[in-house]
């Protein structure tokens, strides 16, 4: 069997808010910093360019509800002030 070479990367020069930032967004996620590292240098490079879908709304998708009094409270926003765009 074959095994896959693993090739190590020594980064030097980071600036302290990139780190304060690197850092964070690892515990946050609860990733290591080797882990975020090699997410970030993958995103740079184009690989894993899966679309990213988002599930924070999908609660509120399908459920909106006809309500006239709404309807008539935002009425004026519908208006064009005509003097405003001349």
């Amino acid at each position: 069997m074959k095994r896959k070479q693993v090739v190590q990367y020594t980064v030097r020069g980071i600036p302290p808010r990139l780190d304060k930032l690197v850092r964070r967004r690892a515990r946050r996620e609860g990733k290591s910093l080797n882990q975020i590292a090699l997410e970030a240098l993958q995103a740079l490079v184009g690989l894993g360019r899966e679309r990213i879908r988002y599930h924070d709304l999908d609660s509120l998708a399908g459920s909106w509800v006809e309500d006239p009094e709404f309807e008539e409270a935002i009425r004026a926003q519908d208006q064009v002030d005509l003097a405003l765009w001349q």
